[in-house]
Parts: structure tokens; sequence; C-alpha cells
């Protein structure tokens, strides 16, 4: 799976890339059929403490899927939008089997 990282208005976090490969990593051995996946990190300004979002959009046969959280740090929006992911990637695979 080729995989885009991209930070935008905010410096590039090593931590967070390498958390996000890592879990995408383990999606790609779980879903062999996934092709690629672009993923966003950008900072907005926040009262509550979160601010930090994590954007991830995955390219494979059929229509693409989405999934977005925000946080306090870069590496727990990063978890939870992966999560999000494996969610939706799950209902795919069950829906592939079915035809």
């Amino acid at each position: 799976m080729k995989t885009n990282i991209q930070f935008v208005h905010t410096d590039t976090k090593l931590s967070a890339e390498q958390l996000v490969q890592r879990k995408l990593d383990k999606l790609e051995n779980k879903y062999d059929w996934v092709i690629s996946a672009d993923v966003m990190f950008k900072e907005e300004k926040s009262t509550n403490g979160e601010g930090k979002i994590c954007a991830i959009e995955v390219s494979l046969p059929g229509p693409k899927i989405h999934a977005s959280s925000n946080a306090d740090s870069f590496e727990a929006a990063a978890a939870e939008t992966v999560k999000d992911i494996e969610k939706q990637l799950k209902k795919r695979k069950a829906e592939m089997q079915s035809h």
C-alpha cells in the first residue's frame, strides 16, 4: 500500500508519522486489497484542549473510505482514526464476501 502523509499548518511530528505508518501497515497485512492511504494531520486553534486533527482517506476497490478525529495529540487522533478505518474495512470485507 502506498501511504502519503502530510502535515498542514503545523510542524512534522515524527512520532505521529511512525505510529500511523505502523498501524496502516498492520491493516495492509490484514486487508491486502487496500490500494493506498492519504493521511493528513492538521492543527486548529481550540479552547477545549483538542485541536489536533487526523484525517485518513483509503483507496480500495469501490468507493473510498474516509475517517477523521480530533484529539489533544496527533498520536491519539491517529489511533482513533485508524480504529474507525478498520471498522469500515471489516464492514466492506463482509459486504464483498456476501456477493
